[in-house]
């Protein structure tokens, strides 16, 4: 069974602990604050959401601070000590946010090889459905972009984009979100994010480990750990199921529509839902294939040939099934595109790298679209172009392939709640992102929405979140 690290506070206390001098925490210390009332819930994750956490980091706090005050008193340093005491409690306290979600550390999965880029443990949040939702499942997987080489890759090792020890407890918002309001289709399903920490859009398996840096290569192992985990939690028994993702996660979602349709039962409701997933494989300002010898080179650095969909790589070559165009039209499970045809992320990296844009002409216009010469606005425009003319046909589309194309300049919008589902939300067609994929899942409507070009939709909040 996986050893779960159940509570953000909890997970912080080593670090507390280590932090202090150890006459400022002994054992004494540490079995006052397990024995608390609230904690055994807590500790075996039968009922993680049955106590505030603001009685639980009370309790620490409080024996940390008796205690310093207690022994520094007698040496005169009472005043530092507390100081300290004061600021490690800031720290517990802000690392558990009331509404964070739980961190599943997935620990029995580093012996099947299954790890970060920095070999340590995958991670996902999860949330328990209940009532109608009980049996229905959410499976987002974060976003976060790739690395191409060692030197990129070991970047990642330092934070949460590679390791698991970085990353913090979170709140669920958007398509993720639990409140009914807010999220009327989705918010009383079993909800899970999947951190995103091997840079390959969960595509990667080297069994070699870099000797050099300690680079570990395996997102596909991470993707099929936290699947397996999940279907024996309950998953395998779904009756509705929705594989989504946002940016690098997105195109994961993608990726894996299939498989992850195939390792559900045949009678569940299965479908798949990208954000800012639908990279497309274009020229640069200066008319090179920049992002397409990126792509090649993930592939070929984290082995990724051969956990891409066969249904494209028995067609071309595997670093041009990393780009949707060439994957979408061979599924067989109902997708929801949904994109900015100005995709923050895609301009910056895609129409205008740092590599094209040696004299940062385009540096201010990739900051801020109001910001962009005539001339520039002409390139986004024929960006648009390019980037509508490479979505699937409907002739070419999977069962219920849905799209949802909107004149923003922003990159992930079903990730936070102003741009999901809200007053004020971008509207298509007089529709929100929300409820256009909301009926799409349960069969209410399938439509394809794409919206005029720039600068014609005043509902747009531009932002670039991955």
């Amino acid at each position: 069974m996986p050893r779960y690290c159940r509570h953000p506070a909890l997970s912080s206390l080593p670090f507390i602990a280590s932090s202090l001098p150890p006459s400022l925490f002994t054992a004494q210390h540490a079995a006052t604050i397990y024995a608390t009332p609230s904690l055994p819930a807590v500790v075996t994750g039968r009922a993680s959401h049955s106590q505030p956490e603001a009685h639980l980091l009370s309790v620490i706090f409080s024996v940390f601070f008796s205690s310093t005050l207690a022994m520094a008193a007698s040496s005169g340093e009472w005043l530092s000590r507390a100081a300290m005491v004061l600021v490690l409690g800031l720290v517990v306290a802000s690392s558990a946010k009331a509404g964070d979600v739980d961190m599943v550390f997935l620990k029995s999965a580093v012996s099947t090889g299954a790890v970060c880029l920095d070999g340590s443990p995958p991670v996902y949040h999860f949330s328990p459905g209940s009532g109608s939702g009980a049996n229905n499942w959410l499976v987002h997987m974060e976003g976060g972009g790739w690395c191409r080489n060692a030197q990129e890759c070991s970047v990642r090792q330092g934070n949460f984009r590679g390791s698991s020890k970085f990353m913090r407890p979170l709140s669920f918002s958007g398509i993720i979100g639990g409140n009914q309001r807010n999220n009327p289709d989705f918010y009383n399903w079993n909800r899970i994010k999947v951190r995103y920490c091997d840079g390959s859009s969960f595509t990667g398996d080297v069994e070699t480990v870099e000797t050099s840096t300690n680079l570990h290569f395996r997102g596909a192992r991470v993707w099929n750990a936290i699947i397996e985990d999940l279907l024996a939690k309950g998953m395998s028994k779904a009756q509705n199921a929705l594989l989504s993702g946002c940016s690098a996660g997105g195109l994961a979602a993608i990726l894996h529509c299939d498989q992850f349709r195939d390792l559900l039962p045949a009678t569940a409701n299965v479908k798949c839902f990208s954000d800012a997933g639908f990279f497309v494989d274009g020229k640069d300002i200066t008319g090179n294939d920049f992002v397409r010898t990126f792509y090649k080179d993930v592939v070929n650095l984290h082995g990724s040939a051969k956990n891409l969909p066969s249904s494209c790589t028995s067609k071309m070559s595997p670093d041009l099934c990393f780009f949707p165009q060439n994957v979408v039209p061979t599924l067989r499970t109902p997708l929801f595109i949904l994109n900015a045809a100005y995709d923050a992320w895609q301009i910056k990296n895609v129409l205008a790298p740092s590599a094209a844009d040696k004299k940062k002409t385009w540096a201010k216009c990739k900051l801020d679209i109001t910001a962009c010469s005539s001339s520039q606005l002409t390139t986004l425009q024929n960006f648009r172009t390019d980037f509508l003319a490479a979505l699937p046909k409907p002739e070419q589309s999977p069962a219920n392939l849905s799209i949802f194309i909107d004149s923003c300049y922003a990159h992930c919008q079903s990730g936070s709640q102003d741009t999901w589902l809200a007053q004020g939300s971008p509207v298509v067609e007089k529709t929100q992102i929300g409820k256009a994929v909301g009926d799409w899942f349960h069969d209410r409507e399938v439509s394809r929405r794409i919206d005029c070009p720039y600068p014609c939709n005043p509902t747009c909040k531009n932002r670039d979140d991955d």
